[in-house]
């Protein structure tokens, strides 16, 4: 009896070492990882999984086939692509409308796009997005009683694409007119806005810190204004230029680097861009 009592304490003690042990060393990582965000401006790490989803032979031949992003990555970082595509498929909700059966390409391009704009975060998944509504065109939008290509609705959850200007996107690869981008930029900022993880807190940081350089200085305005680099739809409103900044950073990195060097590195900074060609 007596054997038994003192074996239970000690399992208890155990226990709650163990606990102490976990809470002690997640905060001294945190402390750690906060020194290293405020000096490099990048998490500690990204890529850290205890079992990595696959893509099945179909799937990976439709990134292949039609991902240019993919394809420039090397071996590692596919596999990391490819499990964080697999992931985000199974977490969000596909739907079609107007007849448009979703197919297999419909979903692992649009998730694919999510998964580029974000793979340089820890967090990939975007948690104020559940819903994927897909439509065959533009579409007839009761948020101003007009036909969208695409539009986010973050009370909704919800991401809406025109499925054949969602393609059109990437017939192009370099004329920085991509609805796929520009959307998820939106989805990714507004996400940003809500969530405390250490991604969304470099990107939305970023892009105060960028909203400052923009409205401070007025030489750098007037020759973004004046320059073709950037479509006129950029200059609506800051998140506009943000979505129309980075669908021109993903399509023509070098062009960007070359005409605006500073906010380059800037929306490099903010999505963490580390890959061959950026």
């Amino acid at each position: 009896m007596f054997e038994t009592y003192n074996s239970s304490n000690k399992t208890i003690l155990v226990i709650v070492f163990t606990v102490l042990f976990v809470m002690t060393f997640r905060y001294l990582f945190k402390l750690i990882e906060m020194a290293y965000v405020m000096k490099y401006k990048k998490p500690f790490y990204n890529h850290l999984y205890l079992f990595k989803r696959k893509l099945n032979d179909s799937q990976k031949s439709i990134l292949i086939n039609n991902f240019f992003f993919y394809n420039n990555l090397n071996q590692s970082n596919k596999i990391f692509f490819e499990h964080r595509v697999a992931s985000f498929i199974k977490d969000k909700y596909f739907l079609g409308r107007e007849g448009l059966e979703v197919t297999e390409e419909m979903k692992v391009l649009i998730s694919a796009t999510a998964v580029m704009l974000t793979f340089g975060f820890r967090d990939f998944y975007i948690g104020l997005l559940s819903k994927i509504v897909i439509y065959p065109e533009a579409f007839y939008s009761r948020i101003n009683d007009d036909y969208h290509k695409g539009e986010f609705n973050p009370k909704m959850k919800t991401l809406v694409l025109s499925w054949k200007d969602f393609k059109e996107g990437y017939d192009i690869e370099n004329d920085n007119l991509n609805l796929g981008i520009h959307e998820f930029t939106h989805a990714i900022h507004l996400n940003s806005m809500k969530e405390r993880d250490i991604s969304s807190s470099i990107f939305n940081d970023t892009f105060k810190e960028l909203s400052k350089k923009l409205s401070k200085n007025e030489s750098l305005r007037n020759t973004l204004i004046n320059s073709d680099y950037f479509r006129k739809y950029a200059y609506t409103n800051q998140f506009e230029f943000l979505a129309v900044a980075i669908e021109s950073f993903i399509e023509t990195p070098k062009e960007f680097k070359g005409e605006f060097p500073e906010i380059y590195t800037l929306i490099k900074q903010m999505l963490n861009f580390n890959v061959s060609g950026y």
